[in-house]
């Protein structure tokens, strides 16, 4: 045993390997980036060297990494740095306003400023601020400001005018510019357009770029979080060189997965980037496809993406197909379906990212696309409230469901899709056995899943979801050294005291990346 020489040895832990064949164990040895042991206490005293660096566990609990499987890390970035607009934050559009008008006063008139996380469910006045709202905030800046959501934002007048958005401006496919009843102007409210918006409003320079990323990295590193799939509809080339040199620079320092928009695919393969390719902890991801009923119909219809879905799956790209209506998720599902009758050399996995109606019609749908579900558990914390209050009660059963996907033996894999919710694995593993939102409601009755289960889809299945399974995921000799240590065992808590375990140590590649 001495031989093994490793460079690292955590003790003294109860360990959650994810690994059936030894699912529990009391230490760890690593040796550059790999595991090279697991076992108890007394066999790890046999080969621990001078050189080794040992980590005293003192009775924590370590877990593989925590993955996340769907997130959007650059409008991530850009929210720790935007006026905090969410819930907790404010309640009301005058708060708002006031919000976004300390911040006016301390940037130089005429740049952007950037706000983000309001919700018009929870405001006082239950709806959208419009163009007006923001101007008397902050009438010498345009403005930003992002619904928690993703699929909103409202700009003010300063900031429609430097995009060049009027009144004669046509609508984007499956966007849509709301407008004042009175007069037919853009009110400033835009569902749907973020992709549109992307080219137009300044972006930060590149320091800034690598100081805001380095910060969220940390923040998510503090949450355990060692990998992260970046599911960003409009993901680019451009997009891609960024994220390596936020990688080769030390600033990002999970793992990524880089999921390129489905309209740029070309341009990877061109690139001679294929589905799957790693670098420097940096992998081509699936090809990302958004699909919404929000307008009252498919966009793309049915048939538009069987083919878009086809042609990727040709191309030898998985495909993560963003679907939240029931029309959606079951269009997702037959496309899928579709697909998968054309023979490829690897199975795809092509997934379905949230899945949020599924009643029992397109649950059967998904059953036989044999697609894996990518769902994000903290939305049943953080907007419970609102789902209970806004969907159609029919509907409400067939929400956010978890059990009944397990139980139909899906492949389910959690993400946070950050900003949305907070990047934080254990609020989800919560939210998902307990269905409890922030206000103490069950969402979908019948519907949590086990601890353990919760665990599972927050470790190893995102991995299997992104086909990583062999390198990422487990604790086991062999794998990628990603784990994190943890106070207090979640299998041994209240359900309802596990988002507030804290994290005591986040390791990337065999490397302490953060420590309490």
């Amino acid at each position: 045993m001495n031989r093994l020489d490793p460079d690292l040895l955590l003790r003294g832990c109860r360990v959650i390997t994810m690994d059936p064949a030894r699912p529990f164990v009391e230490s760890v040895a690593v040796k550059g980036n790999r595991i090279v042991w697991t076992g108890t206490d007394a066999e790890a005293s046999r080969f621990a060297v001078e050189r080794t660096r040992t980590l005293d566990c003192a009775g924590g609990t370590v877990l593989p990494g925590f993955h996340d499987a769907h997130c959007h890390l650059f409008a991530y970035v850009a929210s720790l740095r935007a006026v905090d607009c969410r819930p907790g934050a404010v309640s009301s559009i005058s708060e708002i306003r006031d919000a976004i008008s300390g911040r006016a006063s301390e940037t130089p008139p005429g740049d952007w400023v950037r706000a983000t996380g309001y919700s018009d469910f929870d405001l006082r006045e239950r709806r959208h601020p419009t163009r007006r709202d923001l101007d008397a905030a902050a009438p010498d800046h345009p403005v930003r400001l992002d619904h928690r959501s993703g699929h909103a934002c409202v700009l003010n007048s300063r900031a429609l005018e430097a995009i060049g958005l009027t009144s004669g401006t046509l609508e984007p496919p499956g966007g849509t510019i709301e407008r004042f009843l009175e007069s037919g102007e853009p009110n400033g409210v835009l569902l749907e357009m973020h992709e549109y918006l992307d080219g137009l409003i300044p972006r930060p320079s590149e320091p800034e770029l690598r100081d805001a990323v380095a910060d969220a990295s940390a923040v998510l590193a503090s949450k355990g979080v060692t990998a992260i799939q970046d599911a960003t509809a409009g993901n680019s080339i451009d997009r891609w060189n960024a994220f390596q040199s936020m990688k080769s620079d030390g600033a990002l320092r999970q793992r990524a997965t880089f999921m390129p928009g489905v309209a740029n695919i070309g341009s990877f393969v061109r690139a001679g980037l294929r589905h799957g390719q790693s670098s420097s902890g940096l992998t081509v991801g699936a090809a990302k496809i958004t699909v919404t009923a929000s307008a009252g119909r498919l966009n793309p219809d049915a048939q538009t993406l069987r083919g878009i879905v086809l042609d990727a799956h040709r191309q030898g790209f998985q495909v993560a197909i963003h679907a939240v209506e029931a029309e959606a998720v079951a269009a997702a599902a037959v496309a899928i379906a579709a697909a998968n009758q054309v023979a490829t050399p690897v199975d795809l996995r092509h997934r379905i990212e949230h899945c949020s109606e599924m009643p029992p019609d397109v649950l059967a749908d998904v059953v036989a696309s044999g697609a894996v579900c990518v769902l994000q558990p903290g939305f049943i914390h953080e907007s419970g409230e609102g789902y209970i209050a806004q969907t159609e009660p029919e509907m409400l059963p067939w929400l956010y469901r978890g059990a009944s996907l397990t139980g139909a033996g899906l492949h389910v894999a959690f993400g946070s899709d950050a900003p949305v919710v907070a990047p934080d694995p254990l609020l989800g593993v919560q939210a998902a056995s307990t269905r409890l939102s922030d206000g103490g409601t069950e969402v979908g009755v019948g519907e949590a899943i086990a601890v353990d289960d919760a665990l599972r889809f927050s470790t190893a299945a995102p991995a299997y979801a992104a086909r990583q399974e062999t390198e990422l995921g487990v604790i086991a000799p062999g794998m990628l050294a990603d784990m994190v240590l943890l106070e207090r065992n979640p299998l041994e808590v209240d359900p309802l005291d596990i988002a507030g375990i804290k994290p005591m140590a986040t390791i990337v590649d065999g490397r302490i990346v953060w420590q309490a």
